[in-house]
C-alpha cells in the first residue's frame, strides 16, 4: 500500500500555468536499486523511506499501466519529470528515450511509440556532486552552511495525453492595462477567453501573438500587489486542445524618485523587507510533506511583517510559486551556484573586508557554458510567475565568472525583471543593484548611483532543545537562548541599521533566515517549523516601521 504522505503529492497538479485535465501521476511507491522507496522523495529524506546509504548510481523502476481512454490513438503521450538530480537516462520497456542533465529543472519525454499495455519504466540517475553542475547548498561532508544532498527524483512524475495542434508553451509579458500573450502551438489559431467584470472576454487569433488591453475592454484593470494579489483565470483553446492558466498585471522596473535610484512595484517605489529562504524541510529535505506546506511557509513570513522571500540557491516545484502568486508573496530567486568553493577566500575574509578580487576567468568551460545555459532555462521556465520580481545571477563570488556579460545575456532574455549580479561583494560593473551582505556589524550605509539593497545579514542563532537536527546543532552569527533576546537583538539590528540606511538610499533588507536548517539553528522558524523563534507582534512592529520610515522618506525625495 502507498504511504499516505507520497499520496498527498499525486494529488498535486505539477503545472498550475499550464493545467490540462488528461494528469496521471507516477508519485508513490518505486523501487530504488531493488529496494522499495516514496517518489517524490530523495532516497536522504525520511519521508522516502529508504535505507541509507545508496550509491551514486541510482536504478529507480516502476510499473505502470495507462487507465482506459487515458489517451487517443492520435495523441501524443509525455511523461514529465519535475527534476532529477544530476544526470538521468530514461528507459521505458527496454528503449532509452531521452538523456537530461541538471538537477533542478523540469524535463519531458515523448513516450507513445514504447508504450505497452503494461509498461517497465527505469530512470537510471547518476549524482556524483559533479560542481559541473548547479548544486546548491549540498556537500557530502554536510555540517555548519552545507547541508544533506539528495539524489535522483525530487519532484513528482507524471504523464499526460497531448493532443494535435496542442498548446505547447505560454509567454505572458503583463503591463498595467493588460497583457501580451505569445502562444507556442501548430493549430492554425487560438481562442483566448479570460473571465472579467463585465463579462467573458474572448478573442480568436491566428498569429499566435495577441495584445489584450482591458481599457479598450472599457475594464478597469485590477492590479496585482502583496496586499491585493489578484490573479486573472485564462482560458487558451485550439480545435483540439485547452489550457487552463492565469496571469496578474504588475510591472517591475528601476526609476528615479529625486535623487535616488528605487525598485518599483506597478510604477510606485517599494522597500523590499525580506528573509532568506532555502527551501529545506526536516522530514522531506527538499520537498515539504505536503505540498500546502508551501503555503504555511508563505503565510508564517507575512504574519512576521515581510513582503519577499530571497529563495536562495534552489528552484523549487512550480507549487511554491504559485502559493506566492497567489498570497501576494514577492519573491526574489536566486540562481543555482556550481562550480568550486572556499571558505576562506569566498565567505570569512570578505565578510571581514578584507578581500576583494575579480572574476574567474580561466578554464571551466563546461561548467560555464552549462550554468549561462541554466540560468537562461530558469528564466524561461519561471518567467509567468508574478511573484518574481528579480534574479540574482551569483552569491558572494562562488563560481561567479563573466559576471557583466551574464548580465546583460540574463536581462535581455527577461528585461521585466531587476537583477542582483553579484550579491555580496565581488561586484563587477554591471548591476542593477549595489548588493552588500553584513554580519557581525550593524553598519549604517549610503547609496550610490545604485539602489542599494542588503541582501543578506543578521543569521543570530537561538537552540531551541526538542527541535534541533542533531544536539550540538549550533551554526549561526552570535546565539542567545530565549524568544525575548533573539527578537531583541533583531530589533536592535533594524533599528542601529536598516532604519537609518533609508533615508540615505537603502531600498530593501534580507534578513537570513526563514526556519533553521540542520545545523544552522538562526531561522525565524525552528527546522520542523513547529516553534516561532521570534515575538511575531514585535516584528509586525519592526516591519510597520520599516514602512513607515520608507514613506516619509519617499515625501522628502518628492
Amino acid at each position: 500500500m502507498e504511504h499516505s504522505i507520497a499520496s498527498c503529492w499525486q494529488q498535486e497538479y505539477p503545472r498550475p500555468q499550464h493545467k490540462r485535465n488528461s494528469f496521471f501521476c507516477l508519485n508513490g511507491e518505486w523501487e530504488l536499486n531493488g529496494l522499495p522507496i516514496q517518489v517524490p522523495f530523495p532516497p536522504e529524506a525520511p519521508l522516502a523511506h529508504y535505507p541509507l546509504p545508496h550509491d551514486s548510481r541510482l536504478c529507480y523502476q516502476k510499473q505502470f499501466s495507462l487507465p482506459a481512454g487515458f489517451a487517443r490513438s492520435t495523441d501524443r503521450v509525455l511523461l514529465h519529470f519535475g527534476a532529477v538530480d544530476q544526470i538521468a537516462e530514461v528507459v521505458l520497456n527496454g528503449q532509452s528515450l531521452a538523456r537530461h542533465e541538471g538537477g533542478y529543472l523540469p524535463f519531458s519525454v515523448d513516450i507513445t511509440e514504447a508504450l505497452l499495455d503494461e509498461n517497465q519504466l527505469t530512470v537510471n540517475a547518476l549524482d556524483t556532486l559533479s560542481t559541473d553542475y548547479p548544486y546548491g547548498k549540498q556537500c557530502k561532508n554536510w555540517g555548519g552552511m552545507w547541508y544533506t544532498p539528495v539524489s535522483g527524483i525530487w519532484q513528482t512524475v507524471w504523464i499526460e495525453a497531448v493532443p494535435p495542434h496542442a498548446v505547447n508553451a505560454v509567454r505572458i509579458t503583463p503591463s498595467l492595462t493588460g497583457i501580451a500573450l505569445t502562444v507556442e502551438t501548430d493549430a492554425p489559431e487560438c481562442t483566448i477567453e479570460i473571465p472579467l467584470k463585465k463579462g467573458l472576454l474572448r478573442r480568436t487569433f491566428a498569429q499566435k501573438q495577441i495584445e489584450i488591453d482591458l481599457l479598450k475592454e472599457d475594464e478597469i484593470p485590477h492590479l496585482w500587489t502583496p496586499q491585493d494579489p489578484f490573479l486573472y483565470p485564462l482560458f487558451i483553446e485550439t480545435d483540439t486542445d485547452r489550457i487552463e492558466s492565469y496571469f496578474a498585471l504588475r510591472t517591475v522596473q528601476l526609476r528615479s524618485i529625486g535623487a535616488q535610484q528605487c525598485i518599483c512595484l506597478n510604477g510606485e517605489p517599494l522597500f523590499l523587507h525580506g528573509v532568506l529562504d532555502q527551501g529545506y524541510f526536516a522530514d522531506g529535505i527538499y520537498l515539504p510533506e505536503q505540498p500546502v506546506e508551501y503555503e504555511r511557509d508563505v503565510a508564517r513570513m507575512q504574519e512576521l511583517g515581510f513582503n519577499l522571500l530571497r529563495k536562495h540557491i534552489k528552484v523549487e516545484p512550480e507549487t511554491f510559486y504559485y502559493a506566492c502568486d497567489r498570497s501576494g508573496m514577492l519573491v526574489l530567486q536566486d540562481m543555482v551556484n556550481s562550480g568550486s568553493y572556499h571558505y576562506l577566500k569566498d565567505t570569512v575574509l570578505p565578510t571581514l573586508g578584507f578581500l576583494r578580487r575579480a572574476d574567474h576567468t580561466a578554464g571551466e568551460e563546461k561548467r560555464k557554458t552549462f550554468f549561462e545555459a541554466h540560468a537562461l532555462a530558469t528564466q524561461q521556465h519561471l518567467y509567468n510567475h508574478p511573484c518574481i520580481i528579480g534574479y540574482t545571477i551569483f552569491n558572494e563570488g562562488w563560481g561567479q565568472f563573466d559576471a557583466d556579460r551574464i548580465y546583460r545575456t540574463c536581462k535581455a532574455a527577461d528585461p521585466t525583471r531587476f537583477y542582483d549580479a553579484t550579491s555580496g561583494w565581488f561586484a563587477q560593473q554591471e548591476s542593477d543593484l549595489d548588493s552588500r551582505h553584513l554580519y557581525f556589524r550593524t553598519k549604517v550605509m549610503r547609496a550610490s548611483k545604485r539602489p542599494l539593497f542588503l541582501s543578506e545579514c543578521g543569521g543570530y542563532a537561538r537552540p531551541v532543545p526538542g527541535h534541533l537536527f542533531q544536539p550540538n546543532a549550533k551554526y549561526g552569527y552570535g546565539t542567545v537562548k530565549t524568544q525575548e533576546a533573539l527578537t531583541e537583538r533583531i530589533d536592535a539590528l533594524y533599528r542601529k541599521m536598516v532604519l537609518p540606511s533609508i533615508p540615505l538610499g537603502l531600498c530593501g533588507c534580507i534578513y537570513t533566515q526563514l526556519s533553521d536548517v540542520e545545523d544552522e539553528i538562526n531561522g525565524m522558524y525552528t527546522y520542523d517549523r513547529n516553534v516561532c523563534k521570534v515575538d511575531t507582534a514585535q516584528m509586525q512592529t519592526i516591519a510597520n516601521d520599516i514602512f513607515a520610515e520608507f514613506h516619509q522618506h519617499l515625501k522628502q525625495l518628492k
